[in-house]
């Protein structure tokens, strides 16, 4: 007898778990969008509105024999999933993957392809007459950001401002010093240790020149400005209690094999865990290997020995611009800083649009 496997939220991780067991077992994918979403791109797409569709890969080319379902999670218990149109999908086995979102441009927030593209293009309208850009989080998010505007528009002045005293504190010393030095060459402007007292007074992606104050006390006048902080994971649908409570940060408590807790046939990847890591796509996609390979080892009747250790030093690839960027990777021997030639040729070149083209079989 055939097994069903449904899978709730098509990004990263879920996109690879579904197609790991595509050939398994009968695979119900759902998501309320209408394709995959490269979200690692979206930087890029805002400023490069011409390679935006890059960043899109529609989900009926993803699998061979399973289900994709166009609707979002309302409930879901050991049983299966109910759907916010109503309907009912039963399974033999869960996996909850439906990340997290983020402020826009970082990670749209249409559920249409076409929607995304719109609001991308009119952001980048915007962003495109503003000649003072200020950025809020001197994050990942952030600095990729400044590294994208100033590949397209070196002349616009872009500031980043963070409460935190150092940049990416928790990664080697000479990675964040190559970083300082590119972002210099770049002409970035970096204020750190501060905050503002007050938010703009334009909404966030929208031109219009206004000043903020921070809390050294200096000003600062800008034409745009964005957020780039303030992840939220999606776990609403876990709010009623009936497979799991969440914590307090939303995240699912996991076992070694990425169990939800309580439960062998129900597991938990990506952001929505509370894996003590932080929360990037490559992440997701190595939970999605330890998961699919225990669920086909649960399919043939056998005991399921996958699990995950998150690595003991963190991993980064921090493109600015599609040449420039710094990273750290993990060896044998410990973190290794890589130069920006690295960083392109692993990420910034493409951000992985090759890799999700042969995925989905686009390429």
């Amino acid at each position: 007898m055939t097994r069903t496997v449904a899978i709730i939220g098509g990004g990263y991780g879920g996109a690879a778990v579904a197609k790991a067991l595509d050939s398994e077992a009968d695979v119900v994918l759902i998501d309320p969008r209408d394709a995959f979403v490269n979200a690692a791109g979206s930087l890029r797409a805002l400023t490069q509105p011409d390679w935006a569709p890059n960043m899109f890969f529609p989900f009926d080319t993803l699998l061979t024999r399973g289900t994709v379902m166009r609707d979002r999670a309302a409930s879901v218990d050991p049983a299966g999933v109910t759907l916010a149109s109503g309907r009912r999908v039963e399974a033999d086995y869960l996996v909850l993957a439906t990340g997290s979102s983020y402020p826009h441009p970082a990670k749209p927030g249409a559920e249409s392809t076409a929607e995304a593209l719109d609001d991308l293009r009119h952001t980048h309208k915007e962003l495109a007459g503003a000649e003072r850009v200020l950025i809020l989080g001197a994050g990942p998010v952030g600095l990729e950001l400044a590294g994208e505007i100033k590949e397209v528009w070196p002349h616009k002045h872009v500031t980043i401002v963070d409460p935190a005293e150092q940049l990416l504190a928790a990664y080697r010393p000479e990675m964040r010093q190559d970083l300082h030095r590119q972002l210099d060459e770049l002409g970035v402007e970096l204020r750190l240790g501060t905050a503002l007292t007050a938010p703009p007074a334009t909404g966030p992606g929208r031109a219009g020149a206004f000043t903020v104050t921070t809390s050294s006390g200096d000003e600062i006048t800008a034409d745009i400005w964005f957020r780039a902080h303030g992840v939220q994971v999606n776990s609403d649908y876990l709010a009623d209690g009936r497979l799991t409570t969440p914590t307090t940060q939303g995240q699912v408590p996991v076992t070694e094999s990425l169990n939800v807790h309580g439960y062998d046939h129900v597991y938990a990847i990506g952001d929505i865990t509370d894996v003590a890591e932080a929360k990037r796509a490559g992440y997701a996609m190595q939970h999605a290997e330890v998961v699919a390979q225990n669920i086909i080892a649960q399919l043939r009747g056998e005991r399921p020995t996958a699990i995950y250790a998150p690595a003991s030093d963190p991993m980064i690839l921090l493109p600015l611009g599609p040449r420039g960027g710094v990273g750290q990777l993990p060896t044998p021997d410990g973190p290794a800083v890589i130069p920006a030639a690295t960083v392109s040729e692993y990420k910034g070149a493409d951000l992985f649009t090759g890799r999700f083209a042969q995925l989905f079989g686009s390429a």
